[in-house]
């Protein structure tokens, strides 16, 4: 039983101060390691300012389902505006948060999801992402 309290511990200790998004240098390293490693990007416009962008930083990026699936299954990119940080043209939004989720070559799949999205609700973006990006893939 002592075991089980002390493995208990250790996963909520990881889950709460382990986990961390492996956030890319800057959208062009971003992309070319998405292109090396085929796997789409996840670009965040944000800014240090920005009250909801802190509410995103906060919770969805620090749980650890976000964090893992991002990890395993996406090139990840936060570009910040307050440190003029690089942002492709194209991707500009009055507003940040901006999400976008792009192909390996910068190609925008969807529209920004704007503003900051509870964990649940950008798990299943994410699932609507990987499995759009897994069709694009069959139809090379």
């Amino acid at each position: 039983m002592r075991k089980f309290y002390i493995f208990l511990l250790l996963g909520i200790a990881i889950n709460l101060f382990g986990a961390e998004i492996n956030w890319a240098k800057d959208y062009h390293e971003g992309t070319a390691t998405a292109q090396k490693q085929d796997k789409p990007v996840l670009f965040v416009s944000s800014s240090h300012k920005c009250k909801y962008c802190v509410i995103l930083d906060e919770t969805t990026f620090k749980d650890a389902r976000v964090v893992e699936r991002l990890n395993k299954n996406f090139i990840s990119v936060i570009s910040y505006s307050d440190e003029n940080d690089y942002l492709p043209e194209e991707l500009w939004r009055p507003g940040t948060p901006a999400i976008w989720f792009l192909m390996p070559s910068g190609q925008p799949m969807f529209e920004a999801l704007m503003g900051a999205m509870n964990t649940e609700n950008f798990l299943k973006a994410l699932s609507i992402v990987e499995e759009e990006y897994k069709k694009e893939k069959n139809k090379k």
